[in-house]
Parts: C-alpha cells; structure tokens; sequence
C-alpha cells in the first residue's frame, strides 16, 4: 500500500476559541427562559378541582409560556384531566374514604411516642431464660370432635358443639415433661399454628380449647424464673385467637353497604353478628377455671363494640375485680399487665381502669414476702432479689400505661404511693423506669431520697441508680443539682464489688457525666472504671459496656484535643485486648474524628493518639480480611491523614507522609493516598514559593517525587500504578524537575505491557482495555508539553509509546488499538502547531525548542504515516460480514478525525477523507442522522474563509438511502 502522507491543517486556537463561545442574548420580561417556573393550567371543569390546588387560571387563559406538560394536552395537564373525566361514583367513594380516615385519626389517642408491647417481647424473652425442665398439656383431639358432615342438623351441631367442649375437662390432654426450654417454645409455636389450623378449618371449639389449655399454663409457677417468658408466649396465642374471632364477627356485617367503618355503632352490627358474638361470651362464660376464663374474655374484649357502645367500660372494672380471687402475687401481676395491654389497645382513654389494676395490686404488694411465696423460692431454690425481678416487665408496663399522657399530679400521686410503702425498691424502680424522663429529672434529688431509704435487701440500690442514670442521659436535671447528683450516684457504684454490677451503672452514668461536667470529671470516672476492670481481667466480659463508654465519650467530646489529653483515655483503650473489638472501638473513634474535625491539625496530641489508633486497625488486616473491611479501615486511615496539616511546615509535612507510609503499607488504597498528598505537597509548595527557587525548594520538591517514585512500585494494582505514574510525572514537571518527570513517563511506558485482558473491579473481573484507552488519552495530553531530551532523540516518549503499541496483544474483536493510534495522530497534529494550546510555565516545550523546524516536522509527518497505514490496515481486516458495522463506525471515526486535525486541501488527503466517508456507508450500517449531522457540520464550516474548501469536499459526500 502507498504511504499516505499527513497534511496537518495550521490551527489558530484563539480565534477558534472566540468562535464557540455563545453569544449573550437579552431576554424580555416575558419571554421563556428555563429556570422560570413551569405553569399547568387547569381544566374548565370547576367542579373536580381536588383539594389543595393552588391555581386559579382556567383552560381558557391565554400564557406566553409554553409548558411541555399542559401543552401536549392543550393546555390541561395529565392529573387535571384525569379529575374532570372521574366518574362520579368513584368521587364519593373516595369523600366516604377520606371522612372515615379522618375520623379514625380523630379517635386516635395512643401515638407514635408509646412504646409497643412488641418492642418488649424479644427482651423479656432473652432475659428470663431457664435450663429447668418445663411440661406442657396438649389437645388431644377425639372422635366427638371432629365435624360434623353438612347434612348435619343445625340443633345436632350445636349440642355436639357444647359436648365438645364440656369434654375438655374430662381428660382429652397430653401432657408433656421434661421439656428443654426452646423443646417448650417450639411447642407453644405449634400450639399457635394448631389454634390457626383448626379456626381455618372450621373447628372453632378445637381452637377455643386449645386457648383455654394455653390460658391454663400461666396459673403454673413451677418454673417461677421462667414466668414472664411464658407469659409472653402463651398472650401471643390469646392474641392471635381475640383477632380471629374478632375478624370472623367483622366478616359477617358485610351487607350490600359494605364492610363497616372503623367508627362504627352497634346499631349497625347486624342480628346475625351479634348472636354470634353472644355466643362466644357465653362459651367463655362457662370455664370454670378462674385464670382460662379471665385471659380468654381478655382477649376477645374488643369484641364488646358489636353488642354495646358500654361493654367495654363495663367490662374493664369487672376484669379488674376478678383478678382479685387470684393468688399467686406474680399470676396475678401479669393478669393485670394483661388486661392494661388490651385496655391500651381498645380503650386508651379509660384510665380509671389502669389506676384501679395498679393500686389494688399495691394492696397486695405484702403478698411477695409471705409464707406462701417464700416456701415457693425455698423449694425453688431462687433468691428473693431475682424473685422480685420477675415482676419487673409487668409492673414496668401497667406504670407505662398510666403514664402514658398523663397529668403531673398523677406522677406525684404515685411517688406518694410509693413512700408509703416504705419506698420499696421493686416499685421505684418501676416508676423511674415507666414515668417522663423530664418528671424524674426535675426530682432527682427527691428520688435520691427515697433510694437511700430503701432497704436493699430485697432489691440492689445500685439497680435504682442505674433506672435514675438512665433518665438523667434523657432529660437534665436542676443545674443546681447536678454536682451533687453525680456525687451521690458515684458514692454507691464506687463501692460495688461485682464487675458486672459495677461496668452496668458505670456505662449509664458515665453520659450523665460526659453531659454535664469536663474532662476532669471524665477523666476520673474512667480511672474508676480502670480501678474497677482490671483485677483479674474482668474488662474481658465487660466489652459491650465498655463500648457504650468510648462511644457515649466521643459523641459529648468533639475537641480531640481535649479527649486525648485526658490521662486516663489512652490507658482506658488499653482495656481492649480482644482484637476484634479493639478494631471496632478505633473504628468509633475515627468516624467521629472524621466527623467532627472541622479544621486540619497538627496537635502533636491528636496526631500521636491517631496514628496508634490508626495502626491499631491496619495491624488488624491480614489474609483473611475481607476486602470490604479493607476498603472501610482505609478510607477512615485517609480521612485522618487528610485532616494533617503542618501549614507552611513542608518538611514536618513530608515527615509525617514518610512516617504514615511506615506504618500503613499493607492497605493500598492509602498508599495511592500518601502519593497523592504528596504530589499535592509538591504543587502547594511551587504555589507558595512561585518566583523564589531556591536550593532548597528544589531539594524538597526533588524528596516528593522521590518519595512518590519509591512508594508507586510496592503497589498491587496496575491501573494504579499507570496513573499514579502519570500523575507524578506531571508534578514533576511543573516543578521544572524534567528528567525526573521522563524518569515517570519512561516507568509508566514500560509498564503498559503487563497490563492483564482483565482486571477486578468492585469484585467483578472486567476487560481492561477500556481502562487502557482512558489513560493513554491522559498520556497523551501530557506528552504534547513534554520536551525532548537532548540525548534521547526526536520524539523518544512517543516512539516508545507507539512500540508498546503496536507489541501490545490486543482483544479480536477490540478496535481500541485504532482509536488509540487515532488520538495518536491528534497529538501530532498538535505537535505540528506553531504554538502549542497550552505549556507549563517555565517549561519549554518542543515548539519553543524545535521553532517549526523543517527536520522535526518531517520525524512528525514519518510517525503519522506509519499511524494512517496501521488504521488503514485494521479498517480492511474488518471486510468480513460479521465486522463490517464496526468497519463502518471505524471508518467514521477516523474520517471526523481528518476533518478536525488534516489539511483536506491536500488531494490525497480530501481523497482519503471522500474514501472513508463512502466506506461508512457502504454495507447500509451508517447512522443516517449522525451522517446528515455531519454533513450539516461540512456546509456550515465552508462559509469560513479560511474553510472555503469546505465547500467542494461537500459536494464529493454523498448520503446513501437504506431502501
């Protein structure tokens, strides 16, 4: 093939820069202009207008401004036209829809600010744990009672119905020993799924007494640990079972009317309903056993609203008084959480009924110490301190539900109460833990009072504190009052001699302390702390709480100047010797670091304090590690050395670089940071000492890209190392360091041949020579300014490049090598400019050094011939079928780019353009807008002077049908 020989077209970038800058125009008033706000217009039909529409302008106005949306549907938008075309019918509905919604809000009294029952289940269950073997009773189901067949009389059914279940107490059950705890709560969850099983299947009597032998469990104490457990358990099933009776009795008011609202009025409950909710209170009516009877009523209270707008407020205080004939103290405490749960839930504004169950269980509070109960714990073998815990949730959530809303003088009244019963522990405890924080704070001292006077035999003081702390990390007490508090809380946990005991009431007071006091309070408490966890490594089963102090401390304590002065910290992460939580406690700490630190540092305090902590969580890595622990241990490592700064102090700068890279050379993504910080070092500095070049300047900026050219190497990744390279290299060349910048051009030129097909990224193994492609259109960017070295030769760099190249093995079906020698021939285009578009200052480059001279623009044109016969030869390898569309979108390619770069008043050349300009067409694979576009292009540049020839070269391109 004949060479073809490069013409490359003289640029002025100045006036070729004036002429794509956009021409400022004057906008009236009133004309469209896009950040004015959009104007929908609505439709004529007044009526449908929804609630809440802000306009007022008819279909009819007339606008000057044309809004996309409204003008599609001339002039009423897609929701405007919608509403005028409803139905009328749906219209009501939907004003029906929204009263009963809004009634129902209306009618709401229990708000998001409640703490659910639910929020407590899975708590209670993981606190009152047993290793003591449980029994159970199972419904053994029995020939009378499976269905009877549908051509069964209606009086057969319901005699057969009311045998069934007399015959539950006639020994129809299993019973179940030596049960493992979880062997129980898997039975218990089929109990559940039987109850459901049996509802579905129409045997309502089945499910009733599965209910009733469910109810029955929570009269044994047998386990008496176990209790609160099984009381959430077995409520679980009642619940389930008030719901389904409930729905079924809901299902049957369906009429032609629809389902009922939520609102709705026995009036409206139909006949049929109501007989059936009679029937199931009278079925509940006659168990005989007191505790069934109660919980099953219970749980079907709600269904009192199909029958009287009374029932329930009729039916609460009865409950309420039933409760009394039960006489384990504890059955009987839970019965009543019971009924204040379902009272919450159906009546919130009954309140009298909430009072009325706490106060009578005052009346019985003497029960927990008498004969009865302690031969229980006797035979038990439980401590009475335990023994009062286990009524710590159910009195815990009747004081909830009084407290929910309620006066202060309510409060007051109960804390009164309280000391009337010689402020016994289990109760105060309860009250802190159920009333306002706001309430408890405010009475800090009084409920200090009442602590100290409490015997604490039966349930610890420290505990009391604990309840007290947890309220004050919510609520501030008197300002007045604060020291005093601290030191009356700290007097009773200082003395504690169990670990466990001490770290829980130390974790709580140590906000109150980080709230309100300094670091010299802070400090002292963690030398307590200290003084406490060290004997006998105790600290190593205190890790959580230990925990909560570090992140409770960093959260108060936003100047790390003042929190790493603090003696005691240090030593207090001392404490941590488990790895894995010696890592995340760091972690903590530079989040909130990162976080928090507003300006940059150079706090020898702060600087020496994390980078222990930092090399603390780099250590951490190891084979192992996963990489997106890598990946978040780095970025919090980088977020912190971006936060150094020394000022002017370039030296101490560079040090501290030296030092990091030491410490962090397992985890490379901060390695990519340090030569990134540095490189950006070596730019301040050329900033700053701009016109004083001194010895020195130059020695330190020499040190940078020394560093940088140390440290790119120990790197894994490839990528980033070519680009770290480039990136160098160009530092170094701003800084007037040339042979160190060709040292970084030369490393990253030689580096190209190791370059894998594939590479990982994000954990996905992806092709690289897109990757390749973008960083030799940097590449060559750079090389444009580079000037040559005086003993390499013309154009070294570049002939380097291009025989990495060319040896390159290269993708089958990749056409990157050909846009890559196509940005080749861009950059000797522009090499061949009298003046380059863009230098370096204080750095000549080759048009300076060169001057245009004749020798050196024919090296130029040699190297663009060799490119063109390469592209050449690529474009008619891909004459075969399957290759022929990316023939075409080559061969466009490379046209556009004769058009922008090449001298198409040379023959050859106009030729070669007329040629490819064909070739794109040829095999119907062109993109006729994208040619037309082009050709448009063509027209519009001939009307320049200097693009006269524009004109003929139009005429030679024609454009091809596809028919």
């Amino acid at each position: 093939m004949a060479a073809f020989p490069w013409h490359p077209r003289s640029r002025n970038y100045t006036s070729e820069f004036e002429s794509c800058r956009l021409e400022a125009a004057l906008v009236e008033f009133g004309d469209y202009h896009p950040l004015k706000p959009i104007t929908v217009t609505e439709s004529k039909t007044k009526k449908m207008v929804r609630k809440g529409s802000t306009s007022s302008t008819s279909s009819s106005s007339s606008s000057s401004m044309i809004d996309p949306l409204s003008s599609v549907l001339d002039g009423t938008d897609p929701l405007s036209l919608f509403a005028a075309t409803a139905d009328s019918v749906t219209t009501a509905a939907n004003t029906d829809s929204t009263r009963k919604k809004r009634d129902k809000d209306d009618s709401l009294v229990v708000g998001s600010d409640f703490e659910p029952w639910s929020s407590k289940r899975g708590e209670i269950l993981a606190r009152y744990t047993t290793t003591e073997k449980l029994s159970i009773n199972l419904y053994m189901s029995s020939e009378k009672g499976k269905a009877t067949t549908p051509g069964s009389a209606v009086s057969e059914k319901v005699r057969t119905r009311l045998e069934e279940l007399d015959d539950l107490e006639e020994g129809s059950q299993k019973e179940l020993l030596n049960l493992t705890q979880q062997d129980y709560m898997h039975r218990i969850e089929d109990l559940n799924q039987s109850l459901k099983d049996a509802w579905a299947s129409d045997q309502k009597v089945k499910a009733l007494k599965i209910v009733i032998q469910c109810s029955k469990l929570l009269s044994d104490t047998t386990v008496i640990q176990f209790y609160p457990s099984k009381f959430v358990l077995i409520t679980d099933i009642l619940d389930t079972f008030g719901k389904l009776v409930y729905e079924r009795i809901l299902s049957m008011c369906l009429d032609n009317r629809g389902s009922l609202p939520d609102n709705f009025t026995p009036e409206s409950v139909n006949d049929t309903a109501k007989e059936t909710c009679l029937n199931w209170f009278f079925k509940i009516a006659s168990i005989r056993e007191l505790i069934p009877r109660f919980y099953v009523e219970a749980a079907i209270l709600k269904c009192n609203k199909f029958l009287s707008k009374t029932g329930i407020s009729e039916c609460l205080p009865r409950l309420t008084t039933m409760i009394r004939g039960i006489g384990d103290p504890l059955v009987a405490v839970y019965a009543r959480a019971y009924l204040c749960r379902v009272g919450m839930e159906v009546a919130p504004h009954l309140k009298e009924s909430l009072n009325k169950n706490f106060f009578d269980f005052l009346l019985t509070f003497k029960q927990m110490h008498g004969d009865t109960v302690q031969n229980q714990l006797v035979v038990q073998c439980v401590e009475i301190p335990l023994y009062l815990t286990l009524y710590s949730p159910a009195i815990d959530w009747i004081l909830q539900c009084i407290a929910y809303r309620a006066p202060e003088i309510l409060l007051t009244e109960m804390m009164e109460r309280c000391k009337k019963l010689g402020n016994n522990a289990l109760l105060l405890n309860s009250v802190m833990s159920a009333f306002r924080a706001e309430f408890i704070a405010a009475r800090s001292m009084d409920f200090i009072g009442m602590i100290k006077e409490c015997d604490e035999s039966g349930f610890p003081k420290h505990l009391l504190f604990r309840s007290l702390g947890l309220n004050l990390a919510m609520a501030d007490p008197p300002e007045c009052d604060r020291l005093q508090i601290l030191n009356e809380a700290w007097k009773v946990i200082t003395k504690l001699k169990n670990p466990q005991d001490y770290i829980n009431c130390a974790d709580v007071w140590v906000e109150y302390t980080c709230r309100h006091f300094t670091k010299r309070e802070v400090n002292t408490v963690l030398a307590d702390v200290i003084k406490h966890m060290t004997p006998d490594r105790a600290f190593e089963d205190a890790y959580p709480q230990l925990q909560s102090i570090i992140q409770k401390i960093i959260t108060y304590f936003h100047d790390f100047s003042v929190l790493f002065s603090a003696e005691k910290f240090l030593p207090f992460l001392d404490m941590f010797q488990k790895e894995s939580v010696r890592v995340e406690v760091c972690k903590c700490i530079m989040e909130a670091f990162i976080k928090h630190q507003q300006d940059a540092t150079k706090d020898p305090v702060i600087l020496n304090a994390l980078l222990h902590v930092c090399k603390t969580m780099h250590d951490s890595v190891n084979a192992l590690t996963l990489e997106d622990e890598k990946r978040m241990l780095a970025s919090l490592i980088n977020g912190f050395i971006k936060m150094v700064s020394f000022g002017r102090d370039f030296e101490q700068q560079l040090s501290f670089y030296v030092e990091a890279r030491s410490m962090f050379c397992n985890l490379e993504p901060v390695l990519v940071q340090l030569v990134h910080s540095v490189n950006q070092l070596a730019m301040e500095t050329r900033k700053v000492m701009k016109g004083n070049h001194s010895r020195k300047t130059a020695a330190f900026v020499r040190a940078c890209v020394a560093f940088c050219f140390i440290t790119i190497p120990s790197l894994t990744s490839i990528f980033a190392r070519l680009n770290l390279y480039l990136n160098s290299g160009q530092v170094a060349l701003a800084n007037q360091c040339l042979s160190q910048a060709d040292a970084f051009f030369k490393a990253a030129v030689s580096l190209v041949p190791e370059v894998p097909k594939m590479i990982n990224i994000d954990g996905k193994m992806r092709p690289s020579e897109p990757f390749l492609l973008e960083f030799f259109c940097n590449f060559f960017s750079t090389l444009l300014i580079v000037p040559d070295h005086p003993e390499q030769g013309v154009l070294f760099l570049v002939r380097g490049l291009l025989n990495v190249i060319q040896d390159y093995t290269w993708e089958d079906n990749s056409d990157d090598k050909v846009r890559i020698y196509t940005n080749v021939l861009h950059l000797l285009s522009a090499m061949t400019q009298e003046t380059y578009i863009y230098h370096i200052d204080k750095v000549d480059s080759n048009d300076t050094l060169y001057g245009g001279d004749s020798k050196f623009l024919t090296e130029i044109n040699k190297l663009c011939e060799a490119v063109i016969a390469q592209i050449l030869d690529h474009l008619k390898t891909l004459g075969q079928e399957e290759t022929l569309k990316r023939q075409s979108q080559l061969a466009l390619y490379f046209f556009n780019s004769i058009l922008a770069h090449g001298d198409l008043r040379n023959n050859r050349l106009n030729q070669l353009s007329v040629n490819l300009w064909n070739l794109a067409q040829k095999h119907g694979f062109a993109d006729t807008k994208t040619m037309v576009k082009t050709l448009e292009y063509i027209k519009r540049q001939s009307k320049q002077p200097e693009m006269s020839h524009f004109t003929e070269l139009a005429l030679r391109l024609p454009l091809q049908s596809r028919t």
